[in-house]
């Protein structure tokens, strides 16, 4: 197996996705950042690094546009070892709300972009003749229900068992898969859901944000990097004998 550390951050573009790429990096990987923007794909390589980044534009519910930019990545570097499928959305939705449209786009993000990519995935290290390592991303609303969370907590939960699943249908592959469930974390996403939560109850995004956060044992909301601190660890050589693991890391919201 060479040395050269690749990983792919699915969502990479800005919030956790781009604090994990940031982290990653900082622990010697070059990093294929992959988003359906391209704009914030190319801002966000420029931040990290032009010559250990890498940006790819996919829209992660799509099965051939999710392998043709892992596989552009693997062109781009000559190798990967880690894929994080970190890319999501999050609408809040009080059941007399929920259409269809909106429950397929979010299971096909939200779970298609983990299978896709955990797809994509398999078939490169099957390729590149080695294991590795996928990660994915679920929620603390993926381990316990949330309030007016029917449709997202439905995919959260749904990661988990497809990670367990996966784990272990690929460990005699040298593959190893895991989940991270983060808790309310100050992200673009974050607060749009604490607007909408707030704007239903009469209230401001403070107020969102507050609901939420009056359930953190440590008492204060998760910054990205609390995040991307958890998947740095899931990504390197001290968590080799873990697999089909949810790691929550929400400030102690969920105990397990």
């Amino acid at each position: 197996m060479s040395t050269t550390k690749v990983a792919i951050v699915t969502g990479a573009g800005q919030g956790i996705g781009f604090a994990i790429a940031k982290r990653l990096h900082a622990d010697g990987f070059k990093i294929g950042i992959l988003d359906y923007n391209k704009e914030t794909a190319e801002k966000a390589v420029q931040a990290l690094s032009a010559e250990d980044a890498f940006a790819v534009v996919a829209d992660v519910s799509k099965q051939d546009q999710v392998k043709a930019a892992f596989e552009a990545v693997v062109e781009h570097f000559g190798d990967l070892t880690v894929v994080v499928n970190n890319a999501g959305v999050a609408p809040t939705t009080p059941l007399d709300t929920i259409t269809e449209e909106q429950f397929q786009r979010t299971f096909a993000i939200n779970v298609g972009g983990v299978i896709w990519g955990a797809q994509a995935a398999q078939a490169i290290f099957k390729k590149l003749g080695h294991g590795g390592k996928i990660i994915n991303a679920t929620s603390q609303a993926g381990v316990v229900g949330n309030p007016n969370l029917t449709v997202y907590g439905g995919t959260k939960f749904a990661v988990r068992g497809i990670t367990q699943t996966l784990a272990r249908d690929l460990a005699d592959q040298g593959i190893t898969v895991n989940a991270y469930a983060p808790g309310i974390v100050k992200t673009p996403m974050m607060y749009d859901i604490a607007h909408e939560v707030g704007k239903n109850a009469g209230k401001d995004d403070e107020w969102g944000m507050q609901t939420f956060a009056k359930d953190i044992t440590l008492k204060r909301l998760s910054e990205p990097e609390d995040v991307a601190n958890a998947v740095a660890f899931l990504a390197g050589p001290d968590s080799n004998y873990i697999t089909g693991q949810t790691i929550i890391v929400d400030g102690g919201m969920q105990f397990h």
